[in-house]
């Protein structure tokens, strides 16, 4: 899911940025590129004047894997996707459900970004830029991301909070993953809910219960209200994620103590 459309024309998604912005930013960060490559050669010329044609050539191809890969996957996973050219042009490259980029996804983008960005001059991205829906180059498509416009610092969500009279089916009830998209939206929903029109407001929360449903057994009782339906299924994911990631986070402690004890038989030494 791309996204939902309200009755006021507002979408409940993050919006694409436009081919014509991401290229902006691309030359802002190449020309930052050219700027620090320059720097570096005459700094590399000063330090060994002498060196051989094999040297060159060895520091030749480490300086280009380190422009091709090293370095955007750095900085994407550092930055979170705000290169200095996105940063300049507003823009920021997020998971296809919103989240910040991860390494093998900065990864994924730079390698690809060899053929599609430096061996084509750019003008694959380019074109797939302009043709996709989404604004995405060969990159994003298979990463999982894609870039959208950042307007000033981000507002701090309140977290779903679970419905009382909903809490022991929740608890209970049979919740499949849900897509990352589907996920998106239904939290951005219900964070926009008062502010939307009430027949719009009644219509989409429909529409999301609809989509939901698919994904949880049994479903709740009659007569419950979409919107608490939908909060409460966010609520118990959010949770049950929670516990998982508490328990793996425990299990891996535990064998990392594990490993670090002395073989059987032989004493631990006093701290």
């Amino acid at each position: 899911m791309d996204g939902i459309l309200t009755g006021e024309g507002v979408l409940l998604d993050a919006r694409p940025t436009s081919a014509a912005t991401r290229l902006l930013a691309a030359l802002l960060d190449l020309l930052v590129l050219g700027v620090g490559v320059v720097v570096l050669l005459i700094a590399l010329g000063a330090l060994v004047p002498d060196a051989s044609e094999e040297l060159f050539r060895i520091l030749g191809v480490l300086l280009l894997v380190t422009i091709w890969v090293v370095l955007p996957t750095t900085v994407d996973t550092l930055t979170r996707g705000r290169s200095l050219g996105k940063l300049a042009m507003g823009i920021r490259i997020v998971r296809d459900d919103g989240g910040p980029l991860v390494f093998r996804q900065s990864l994924i983008r730079a390698l690809v970004g060899i053929v599609e960005l430096w061996l084509t001059f750019g003008t694959v991205a380019l074109i797939c830029s302009i043709v996709h829906p989404q604004g995405k180059r060969v990159g994003d498509i298979l990463a999982g991301t894609y870039a959208v416009r950042v307007r000033g610092a981000a507002k701090v969500r309140s977290p779903v909070m679970m419905p009382p009279q909903l809490a022991g089916w929740a608890h209970s009830a049979d919740l499949a993953r849900l897509p990352d998209g589907l996920a998106l939206s239904v939290r951005q929903f219900l964070g926009r809910a008062t502010a939307l029109h009430p027949a719009s407001r009644v219509q989409l929360g429909s529409q999301l219960t609809t989509e939901v449903q698919r994904y949880v057994n049994p479903l709740p009782p009659l007569g419950t209200h979409p919107e608490a339906f939908l909060a409460a299924v966010l609520a118990e994911r959010r949770d049950r994620e929670l516990t998982a990631r508490l328990r793996a986070g425990q299990r891996d402690a535990a064998e990392s103590s594990q490993l670090h004890r002395l073989p059987h038989g032989v004493p631990d030494p006093a701290n």
